[in-house]
């Protein structure tokens, strides 16, 4: 059976002691993680070092990729156009969606990529220590096979599939974020007019990505990361979003591209610490392993999308896309 593997592991945690040396390696990698995990930015330099340290881990350079767009969505709350649109209340509970979201998954992926650097330290898999992290029984056995096999596109397929797993329940699921961001007309207006992207950009000021639509959907989602991989990770394209990543510092301000597309364009948004402080999350450490609740849609989520033919620029689509939304806003409060 395909979940025997999650089983087997899921019963030799319960029997696992942990030596003293293993301890201590705890200790750090969770001292690690606090200081990396205080706010987008340092979780976004974060992926982004380990994966210039590790380029084999490729999922380290989409979560930072992806972590910066995190960082654009919330400074886009607190610029001119939101400040209309929502009042105070709403966009607070917008950017606490943003940022729950992002810290949930760095805290349960950075361990684990600190195993990783661990492991090829003593060149010996260490990854039972993922028990001391509540990771998925799941991410056990990728990283094994990862390390036995050195298959990179697996390992990227397998961390997206983790992490949109991870974040369903405490983000997702949240009943005061179901209330107060995704049942609200706001959220649904953005959602059904694909007013939300995924945006890589190039020096050369274009953008490329995909549209965000039905983000509360678990399927949508792994297959949005799974598209996106593919564009990050294209032969076409690759090199020019490494060098956007190398030259351009994250500050969470969309004008980090802007300033690329066109000298004529200011700045809108906000630096992110200048508007936002260090959110202290409560510790739930009672979820429930996901991969034994979805272990039926494993072989669905498994099958990866490498094959897609094209990947347009969708700058002017984007810039559009913005003017549309402010349009409406402008309408609303007549200006």
């Amino acid at each position: 059976m395909i979940n025997d593997i999650y089983i087997d592991i899921q019963k030799r945690r319960k029997r696992i002691n942990f030596s003293f040396q293993e301890n201590k390696f705890i200790t750090t990698i969770k001292k690690n993680t606090v200081k990396y995990n205080v706010d987008n930015i340092s979780r976004t330099k974060a992926y982004a070092m380990f994966y210039k340290s590790f380029p084999e881990v490729k999922w380290s350079f989409l979560a930072s990729m992806v972590s910066r767009n995190a960082g654009w969505n919330m400074t886009d709350l607190e610029g001119k156009w939101f400040k209309l649109a929502l009042d105070a209340r709403q966009r607070l509970s917008f950017f606490l969606t943003y940022e729950l979201a992002n810290w949930t998954i760095f805290r349960d992926a950075f361990p684990q990529l600190l195993l990783y650097r661990l492991s090829l330290y003593y060149n010996k898999p260490l990854f039972h220590l993922l028990k001391a992290f509540n990771v998925s029984c799941f991410m056990e056995a990728e990283w094994q096979w990862f390390w036995e096999n050195k298959d990179e596109k697996r390992l990227i397929n397998s961390l997206i599939i983790n992490e949109q797993n991870i974040i369903q329940e405490p983000v997702l699921h949240n009943h005061l974020l179901r209330k107060k961001v995704f049942g609200t007309v706001s959220y649904i207006i953005q959602d059904f007019g694909h007013y939300s992207c995924v945006v890589f950009p190039t020096l050369e000021g274009k953008l490329y990505g995909f549209s965000v639509h039905g983000f509360q959907k678990l399927d949508n989602r792994i297959s949005l990361g799974q598209k996106l991989a593919s564009l990050l990770f294209s032969p076409i394209y690759s090199e020019k979003f490494h060098q956007f990543s190398e030259m351009t510092e994250h500050s969470g301000s969309r004008y980090d591209y802007e300033q690329y597309i066109s000298r004529k364009l200011y700045r809108e948004t906000p630096i992110l610490r200048s508007v936002y402080p260090v959110i202290a999350h409560p510790l739930n450490e009672s979820q429930k392993d996901w991969v034994f609740i979805k272990k039926k849609k494993l072989k669905k989520w498994s099958k990866r999308t490498d094959s897609i033919n094209s990947y347009p620029e969708i700058t002017k689509w984007f810039i559009h896309k913005q003017h549309q939304m402010q349009g409406i806003i402008a309408l609303k409060h007549g200006l």
